[in-house]
């Protein structure tokens, strides 16, 4: 019996690309959808995240210096010494943040800081998606004072 081999020089006939075609559309059908929605929650997870980030790094700062920045002062006193109100006279040299910036929130707005808080010693928090106070969803705040 004789085996037909192909060509050196053959390529894919059109049936089989048409396949391999069918197969990866099934795929992205399948997976794309889920993949896409989970972007919203990807950058309130992140906004989580660097809330922590930075309540820790109030907390150094607090540690070092026996109070929290005022309002005024803002979260910049994280990554300059403050020179308004209170000084603060154990300032760590380079901050207390690890790259020397504040971070924006996930959607490129900066993240809102009250010192003394309505809810603890400060509010820290994000006002998530929408840019706006208050919402539900993915358009709800993200706070240092409330789980989700």
């Amino acid at each position: 019996m004789q085996t037909r081999r192909r060509r050196p020089d053959a390529g894919f006939t059109l049936i089989e690309l048409l396949v391999v075609l069918v197969i990866l559309g099934l795929l992205a059908g399948i997976v794309m959808p889920r993949l896409f929605g989970r972007g919203e929650e990807a950058k309130r997870t992140a906004a989580k995240v660097q809330i922590r980030v930075l309540e820790d790094a109030l907390h150094q700062f607090e540690v070092d210096n026996g109070f929290y920045p005022t309002t005024e002062q803002g979260l910049e006193a994280l990554v300059r010494k403050p020179t308004v109100g209170r000084i603060p006279q154990n300032w760590r040299e380079g901050g207390y943040l690890e790259k020397g910036t504040i971070p924006k929130d996930p959607w490129g707005n900066p993240y809102m800081y009250i010192s003394p808080g309505n809810h603890g010693d400060f509010d820290l928090f994000s006002y998530g998606a929408d840019g706006e106070p208050g919402g539900e969803g993915k358009y709800a705040d993200i706070t240092n004072w409330e789980d989700e």
